[in-house]
């Protein structure tokens, strides 16, 4: 389910973002980015924020988290660095380049995998699912922010259409619930724990998936209302 969409050039187009990232996305994206962070701060432990980008969110989170940031642009982490700096962010415990579909991590090594607006952007969303699944540790969760796009209608046709334009920015406008829904149902032990519309327009969501603990089944494992 590859696109046109390729590692090399969403690192170009990140590259060139990175002066202008704060500036242009940042009071777009911040609700998005305080649902993620509210969302991380029951759990207790290690948080791997993947394509932390600037490290925009990283001043959100709670001071007893301990997160690892990660991203493909060199040019955005150094932003990010600057700002662990300036701030003083003691409880990011690093910051470094590294592919989302390629985690170098032990298995089992986080609490929590955090992707804000990351899963659109990146050039095979399941290999990117299936290795927060594997760096999350049993009874951990994957929290996303996501654009969702249409499974039907005029809004699919017009997402469709501007899809050149779109992928020549970094990311892909057609990405409808459904593509998420069947990576869940065919990950074992992964479930739905909240899929949440976030305001104004519905477009973006948060999005919680759980993996389950060792003692227990795909069963016990409920989506909370959202």
């Amino acid at each position: 389910m590859r696109t046109e969409l390729t590692r090399e050039t969403v690192a170009k187009v990140y590259e060139r973002w990175a002066p202008v990232y704060d500036l242009v996305f940042g009071p777009v994206f911040d609700r998005g980015r305080h649902a993620a962070i509210a969302a991380t701060e029951r759990i207790n432990g290690r948080i791997l924020d993947v394509g932390v980008g600037t490290g925009i969110a990283l001043p959100y989170y709670a001071r007893a988290a301990r997160v690892i940031g990660v991203d493909l642009s060199q040019a955005m982490l150094r932003r990010a660095q600057a700002r662990v700096a300036g701030q003083g962010l003691r409880n990011v415990e690093g910051l470094a380049v590294m592919d989302a579909e390629r985690l170098a991590f032990p298995g089992a090594s986080f609490d929590a995998v955090v992707a804000q607006y990351v899963i659109n952007a990146v050039p095979d969303p399941e290999a990117t699912l299936d290795e927060f699944v594997r760096v999350l540790k049993p009874g951990g969760e994957i929290v996303l922010v996501n654009r969702i796009g249409a499974d039907a209608g005029p809004r699919r046709a017009v997402e469709r259409w501007i899809t050149p334009v779109v992928r020549r920015l970094g990311w892909r406008s057609e990405f409808p619930w459904g593509r998420l829904a069947r990576w869940a149902e065919r990950t074992p032990g992964v479930r739905l724990v909240e899929l949440r519309r976030l305001p104004p327009f519905g477009h973006f969501a948060l999005i919680r998936f759980g993996k389950a603990d060792r003692l227990q089944n795909r069963a016990a494992v409920r989506p909370a209302s959202g």
